[in-house]
């Protein structure tokens, strides 16, 4: 069992996460390859992509959303990620756990207590089934039924107890929309069925090995897998952070070399290579978690965070640099940002 510095860790996250050489891909293969892209921002996954495939073009993904093959839907960490359809119907039910925790501790936890959730959900899946609409408009309807409760705490409520999918046009490149929604089951006609937890492992350390039992558990929003990281241990091997924390990984996975040379990359707002770990030191320092929790998209300089980027109003990409580069680090990052400016505008 051997130690794997950080910037051994770094350069492994980098290759697997397809950021040190742009891929031949599909989108919705790259989708799958990283078990979907946060899309809290519905423009994001569109950069996401962008900055992982040559030649990605925004229809593409607009396709796969109108056709049914990928939707946006409440999944890891309780946030909105873009999966692809047969990823959605597998990972749904992991949630469930979570998200009905957070109805019994949550914000809203003391205006929602004495109902009955599973009553509320079926007669919120009735509403949204017949009519895709807004969860704060569904529950605006619940409140016929249940007229002491505020209709935004029954749209709570619906949001955490149904799998829910936000339609287009909400999340397309060239027009958007407000978030309504159907039941995942309605709008894919097919049931759930979650997916095995050994295979949820086995693809997260894929795309994001090698990794520790926690940082599967940060990633996923799941509790105790040490005992299906135990049960895979046979087909794993193992190794050590520099503090001697147990890592995890597929036999045959890339792991680079600390000095592999990288080039520039653009990340959009809450890029899961920022959030998929307990120890994000791989990618970005303790001291500036903060411009990730504000949603600033990021600029990954040599494998770390070293900048924000942001759009202006026409169109132009500008930078803040957090730490002083050398002049030719410098140009990179404003090669890399021309080419994104150039295909945002075009």
């Amino acid at each position: 069992m051997g130690t794997l510095s950080q910037d051994q860790l770094n350069r492994a996250l980098i290759e697997r996460q397809m950021l040190r050489e742009r891929a031949g891909k599909s989108a919705l293969a790259t989708i799958e390859h990283l078990v979907g892209i946060q899309a809290q921002e519905p423009k994001s996954p569109y950069v996401g992509l962008w900055t992982r495939i040559h030649d990605f073009r925004p229809q593409e993904l607009e396709d796969l959303l109108t056709r049914r093959e990928a939707v946006r839907i409440l999944l890891m960490r309780g946030t909105i990620h873009l999966v692809s359809a047969r990823d959605a119907l597998g990972l749904r039910p992991h949630t469930q756990l979570r998200l009905d925790r957070e109805l019994r501790s949550g914000p809203f936890a003391a205006r929602l207590r004495g109902l009955d959730f599973d009553e509320v959900a079926a007669a919120g899946r009735e509403i949204l089934d017949d009519t895709p609409q807004g969860t704060a408009d569904a529950g605006r309807q619940l409140q016929e039924r249940w007229p002491d409760r505020e209709h935004t705490v029954l749209g709570n409520a619906l949001r955490n107890k149904l799998a829910l999918v936000q339609l287009p046009p909400r999340g397309l490149w060239h027009r958007s929309g407000r978030a309504v929604c159907t039941t995942l089951e309605n709008w894919l006609g097919r049931p759930q069925q979650a997916m095995d937890k050994r295979e949820l492992v086995l693809r997260y350390l894929k795309a994001f090995g090698p990794a520790t039992v926690m940082d599967a558990q940060q990633w996923s929003g799941l509790t105790k897998l040490t005992a299906t990281f135990e049960e895979l241990r046979p087909e794993l091997v193992t190794f050590r952070t520099e503090g001697g924390k147990e890592l995890f990984d597929l036999p045959d996975a890339p792991r680079p070399d600390a000095g592999t040379p990288l080039p520039v990359r653009l990340l959009p707002e809450f890029d899961n290579i920022l959030l998929a770990h307990a120890d994000r030191r791989r990618v970005i320092a303790d001291d500036r978690l903060g411009v990730v929790i504000g949603g600033k998209p990021t600029v990954l300089v040599d494998g770390y965070v070293a900048a924000t980027w942001a759009v202006t109003e026409d169109r132009t990409i500008t930078v803040d640099h957090i730490d002083e580069l050398p002049p030719s680090r410098k140009k990179a990052v404003a090669e890399e940002c021309d080419r994104l400016q150039d295909w945002i505008r075009g």
